[in-house]
């Protein structure tokens, strides 16, 4: 089963994932409000992805996703938020994609947030 962090810093927004992630068969393995506790349950939970918010209280998402993509294990992250984000910077960031959170409860998760093919 595909086990995904959630971060974000609104807890209703996290909630909210928690259960469409787990409607769609994922594992929801932790949460964080900030890029800080992001990284700290990263490294202890080991997640196959990461739902990352963009705009966090101590960090930018986008500065973030970088330093979780190059985890040994290598996550997929993949970026969200209510405000758009360019194409130039998603692929900057290493992330398989960016979700506006609006489109959460429709988008094919098990797909996005699945490994992506190493060639």
């Amino acid at each position: 089963m595909l086990s995904v962090l959630v971060v974000d810093d609104d807890a209703g927004f996290r909630d909210i994932a928690r259960r469409i992630l787990s409607a769609a068969g994922l594992t929801v393995v932790g949460e964080a409000a900030t890029a800080a506790e992001a990284t700290a349950q990263a490294l202890a939970l080991r997640p196959d992805a990461v739902l990352l918010d963009i705009g966090l209280p101590d960090r930018d998402g986008l500065s973030v996703a970088p330093e979780l993509v190059k985890l040994p294990w290598a996550p997929t992250v993949l970026l969200t938020s209510t405000d758009s984000v360019g194409p130039e910077a998603v692929t900057r960031s290493g992330a398989a994609g960016f979700l506006p959170k609006s489109e959460l409860p429709e988008a094919p998760l098990r797909r996005l947030l699945s490994p992506r093919d190493v060639a």
